[in-house]
């Protein structure tokens, strides 16, 4: 059936021995077969702030400092998908990109989420800032807690730091607020990709309310 559609679109095939697709796919698992596609064309921060404006809708963005792991980055693209934000930002350099493994673990959800990738996170979020929008942060020794987050509203930046570290001191530095997700006493913390889907979910409860 593939061959089939490949066919009638006109796509060119090319017959290869198992272990050329193992290469050519970076030891994925492929079934037997592989599509080459272009680059992932990454979108600028204006492109979110817009296409909330077109919905007639409050930004909803969430930056990532220092996500190391596709499937991570794959996750919360599809977490954002699915509480009604607009877009991820990440770094160019020691970051996770769009890879075929963000792509699948997003489930679909990057061919509709714009990823945005910037040479300087820190002066991404100061322009972000400059149009309007607050910037939280996500550590466990946060402010404020989640549920009692003010800018639930407005337009909002929700900043997520590494698997490891958290937030780096200079993007935290930049946070209008610094948040933290009341859990249980015995969890010392929550995958990045879990946290950002609860601090997503928490900020659309609020806004339907």
């Amino acid at each position: 059936e593939a061959i089939k559609l490949a066919s009638a679109r006109g796509i060119s095939m090319l017959e290869a021995s198992r272990s050329d697709l193992d290469r050519l796919t970076d030891d994925a698992i492929h079934q037997g077969i592989a599509l080459q596609i272009p680059p992932y064309d990454y979108a600028d921060p204006r492109d979110l702030l817009e296409f909330a404006a077109d919905r007639g809708e409050a930004p909803l963005i969430v930056a990532l400092d220092g996500i190391t792991d596709p499937r991570n980055l794959g996750a919360i693209v599809r977490s954002v998908a699915a509480f009604g934000g607009h877009g991820v930002i990440i770094p160019e350099r020691r970051a996770a990109s769009m890879t075929a493994a963000a792509w699948k673990t997003s489930a679909g959800a990057a061919s509709r989420i714009k990823v945005a990738q910037v040479v300087n996170l820190a002066r991404a979020i100061d322009e972000l800032k400059k149009q309007g929008v607050f910037v939280v942060g996500l550590d466990m020794d946060g402010d404020v807690d989640l549920p009692e987050l003010t800018f639930s509203s407005d337009p909002l930046c929700i900043v997520v730091g590494s698997e490891g570290k958290g937030l780096s001191r200079l993007i935290a530095d930049k946070c209008d607020q610094i948040v933290s997700i009341p859990i249980a006493a015995t969890t010392e913390s929550l995958n990045a990709g879990i946290a950002a889907a609860v601090s997503l979910y928490e900020v659309a409860r609020a806004r339907r309310g």
